[in-house]
């Protein structure tokens, strides 16, 4: 009889530590689901500015524009909030992101599989319009420009960052910023997703380019902000966390290097620098003596025969 006892107490308690075990990861399931839903209940927007770093060779606005002259160079806060109020009708300052979910940053869902709207605020959605005055490739940059921030995500909650998410869509295909690749890529279709390195090593290269730009041709670029539910760092120890956005471009001719202004001298500029520095070179006391002797009209017939030669 004792061998029996011992045989029920031993299945009794394996089953007390299968039901041990169950319960543990039931609750780690309830866990997990209530962190993916009620993640950003307080988490608010505190901040977002775009900028462009090539100077007067790129530019942006909300709108489109016949011309370069009419883009900006940066975009505020303000400019967003109130563009996404007056088209979506909820203000971003006072509306909280929460978890959602997309494959191709086109559509959006909850963990349920429900669909979101755009106009519940739960993710944030509006149009650039880019312009260039050549043609180049646009990039998400970590590198800063006149004292102001690269590409950088700040929140009191070093994981929330990592949760975020960015995506740009352009002539059909779709860029998602996940800060958390590091300087790596991976494309699937016509979505590619992409991280960047720190700013201090910031290198240009194919798996941060992303849309092409035609000299003086408006470009359309439909962006998404989300919190990505599915990411590992979005749990609950997020809830509340207020966090910045700012963003910067940058662009590169096709082998990847960056567009500055000191170089966009054509063939017409580098010979009107040679004319300027001809016409202020030294003379010597001869010349001064014999330019004296001459009118007005032979000096001038004197400077372009010289230009004439020089060329």
């Amino acid at each position: 009889m004792k061998p029996e006892k011992s045989h029920k107490k031993k299945t009794v308690g394996r089953l007390q530590m299968s039901l041990l075990l169950l319960f543990i990861a039931l609750a780690s399931v309830v866990a997990a689901t209530a962190a993916w839903i009620s993640i950003a209940d307080n988490g608010r927007l505190q901040s977002m500015s775009i900028d462009v770093t090539a100077g007067i060779s790129m530019k942006f606005d909300l709108d489109p524009h016949p011309t370069i002259d009419e883009y900006l160079v940066t975009l505020s806060f303000d400019d967003i909030a109130a563009r996404i109020q007056s088209e979506l009708g909820f203000d971003m300052k006072a509306t909280p992101l929460e978890p959602v979910t997309s494959t191709d940053a086109e559509t959006f869902s909850l963990e349920n599989g429900a669909a979101v709207d755009p106009k519940d605020g739960k993710f944030l959605t509006f149009t650039l319009h880019f312009m260039a005055m050549e043609d180049m490739i646009v990039h998400l940059t970590t590198e800063t420009a006149n004292d102001q921030e690269g590409t950088i995500i700040r929140s009191e909650n070093a994981q929330l960052p990592q949760a975020m998410r960015i995506s740009f869509t352009a002539d059909g295909k779709t860029y998602i910023y996940d800060p958390g690749m590091g300087n790596t890529s991976q494309t699937a279709g016509d979505v590619k997703t992409f991280g960047l390195p720190d700013g201090g090593a910031m290198t240009y290269n194919d798996d941060n380019g992303m849309f092409a730009l035609k000299a003086n041709e408006n470009k359309e670029v439909l962006v998404h902000v989300w919190l990505e539910g599915n990411d590992p760092d979005c749990t609950d120890a997020l809830k509340g966390a207020p966090y910045s956005i700012a963003l910067r471009f940058q662009g590169t001719d096709e082998h990847n290097t960056p567009v500055s202004e000191e170089e966009r001298f054509t063939e017409k500029d580098d010979k009107r620098d040679d004319k300027e520095k001809y016409t202020q070179r030294d003379e010597t006391a001869d010349d001064k003596e014999e330019k004296e002797k001459l009118t007005f009209a032979e000096k001038w017939q004197i400077f372009w025969e010289r230009m004439l030669d020089d060329y």
